[in-house]
């Protein structure tokens, strides 16, 4: 089998563990609220336990990123996932909200040491020209725990009205189980032939004296990577907004609850088809037009859904709002991979993870302040600009390449450039590869 293109029972593995660990935190969080004022909790409390989940692992995020740049990255996802497993057990078991918070610290921290490590082994282990298609299907299994991890915490929690204490408890504890349920695919995944590139950077590596490594500035200023962080973190938000907030347009509209789960339901399958799709879809419109294109549509249609419109218009809004989401998160990965530099990558990946956080702090805040002063609709308009903003970025890099024209390479990364062969040593005749 050709080293370029090893085969992807490891990335199969890889998905599977994704949609474990992803359905047992999305299961989780809304099980901690629930939790949380079972034990006496305001608003405002339940909003501290929520950004402690987000806030703690800022601080060591970029410290991961450079540890994986020069180890293995499946530590990690073992880390990672004991890591989920206990904060959610440990958050079933909290008598107090002080306990909450900090276990629901310990679960951020590992949904972020599990998403670098697993990130880290897709950049490896996938050549040039297979990041786009390898990131698409990896993010399939966040959106498949997107999509079975708040039903399953809805059927727990609301199994016995007035009990939420006891089933609240019950349900954080099946996404224990669910967590560790990872251990099970966590195998061989960091083995197998290298992707092409990786013999020359080997080569590199044992011939030049090892670099410093680049700043945290310096990669920021690295030409694509503050665009693929600010789209993840732009992309990100609308998804996390359109969750928390379309329950209260429905409301407004006099919707049911059930039938708005069914459209958030709806918009996490159009995800899903997005990225089984994505591959084509690049080959047909290019990889910037997919990037930009789709985060400029999902922007005009986040402000439609301020429009009165009957539910079946929603609903063909939010499954079209759901495919271009799709696209945002895969091409943010391999946009940044590939504009970082070679032995970054992983600190790269990690501040995209930071700016992630960062976003799911300070999006629900700014739409909570904006749907406060102007109305409901205001947190879908700012979304709307957001990602358009985001649709201007993503262009931008390519369309300011002066200069003559770029030698032609297999891949969109510089290492897949054409390299002249080696001379076998002691006779000047050329080495066979």
């Amino acid at each position: 089998m050709d080293a370029a293109t090893p085969g992807r029972g490891w990335l199969l593995r890889l998905v599977i563990t994704f949609a474990f660990a992803q359905s047992a935190v999305s299961m989780a969080r809304p099980a901690v609220s629930y939790r949380a004022l079972a034990l006496g909790a305001d608003e405002r409390a339940v909003g501290v336990i929520t950004a402690v989940y987000a806030l703690l692992p800022l601080l060591v995020a970029v410290p991961l990123g450079r540890r994986t740049d020069h180890g293995r990255c499946a530590p990690l996802l073992v880390v990672g996932v004991a890591l989920i497993t206990g904060g959610c057990a440990l958050s079933g078991a909290a008598g107090s909200l002080p306990e909450m918070a900090a276990w629901s610290g310990v679960m951020g921290l590992g949904h972020l040491c599990f998403v670098i490590g697993a990130q880290s082994i897709v950049a490896r282990r996938s050549a040039p020209d297979e990041r786009d298609r390898n990131f698409g299907h990896f993010t399939i299994g966040a959106s498949l725990g997107q999509l079975v991890g708040p039903a399953a915490a809805g059927l727990v929690v609301s199994g016995h009205d007035g009990a939420t204490a006891a089933t609240s408890a019950t349900a954080l504890l099946v996404s224990a189980a669910l967590a560790a349920l990872s251990y099970g695919s966590l195998w061989r995944l960091e083995h197998g032939p290298a992707p092409a590139g990786a013999g020359r950077a080997a080569r590199r590596s044992r011939t030049q004296p090892a670099a410093p490594p680049p700043s945290v500035r310096g990669i920021l200023r690295t030409r694509g990577v503050a665009a693929g962080i600010f789209m993840s973190l732009a992309v990100l938000s609308a998804t996390d907004i359109l969750t928390a907030y379309l329950p209260v347009i429905g409301e407004a509209r006099g919707v049911t609850p059930a039938t708005v789960g069914l459209l958030l339901s709806l918009r996490a399958a159009a995800t899903v088809a997005c990225r089984l799709v994505m591959t084509p879809v690049i080959r047909l419109i290019g990889r910037t037009a997919l990037m930009a294109g789709s985060c400029a549509l999902a922007g005009l249609l986040c402000a439609g859904l301020t429009l009165p419109a009957p539910v079946w218009a929603m609903a063909v809004m939010l499954a079209a709002l759901g495919f271009c989401l799709g696209a945002g998160q895969p091409l943010s990965m391999s946009t940044v991979v590939q504009a970082a530099p070679e032995a970054a990558r992983s600190t790269a990946l990690a501040l995209r993870l930071t700016g992630n956080r960062l976003g799911q702090v300070a999006a629900p805040a700014t739409a909570g302040l904006l749907a406060g002063m102007a109305g409901t609709a205001a947190p879908f308009a700012m979304l709307g600009v957001l990602l358009l903003v985001s649709a201007a970025t993503a262009a931008r890099p390519r369309s300011r390449q002066p200069g003559p024209p770029h030698p032609k390479r297999t891949g969109d990364d510089p290492e897949d450039t054409p390299e002249p062969p080696l001379p076998a040593p002691g006779d000047g005749t050329r080495a066979t590869r």
